[in-house]
């Protein structure tokens, strides 16, 4: 897809979805490897959209990542969090979920049936 503006360029849209936060560390390494040679293939100037599910809790502190999210995180911080804040700082992304403060229903994609988690 091209936009028009005051440069040309493209939108990749880029649909993953990570490992859960219990898989072996060498097999989300693979992920974590595989995701940055997909974006190095985009062009300088694109906008790269990435949609889908990294299963990381990036939790409400962003003390030192303002440059990849904002003060609207959820949940406890996982270390699927820590690879995607890596990542995200690598190729100067940003988390857009945590920039927009949301309604506790609408931070969570996933609700426990009891209704006392979610993730």
């Amino acid at each position: 897809m091209r936009w028009s503006g005051s440069r040309a360029g493209h939108i990749n849209i880029i649909q993953y979805f990570a490992l859960t936060e219990d898989a072996k560390d060498d097999t989300k390494d693979d992920f974590y490897t595989a995701l940055p040679a997909t974006l190095n293939k985009t062009r300088q100037g694109d906008i790269n959209i990435l949609m889908g599910d990294f299963n990381a809790k990036v939790g409400p502190n962003n003390t030192g990542l303002r440059s990849v999210m904002g003060l609207h995180g959820t949940g406890t911080r996982n270390d699927n969090r820590e690879r995607l804040v890596e990542l995200f700082q690598l190729f100067q992304l940003v988390i857009g979920r945590t920039i927009i403060p949301h309604k506790d229903v609408h931070k969570y994609s996933w609700t426990s049936p009891s209704g006392n988690t979610g993730n």
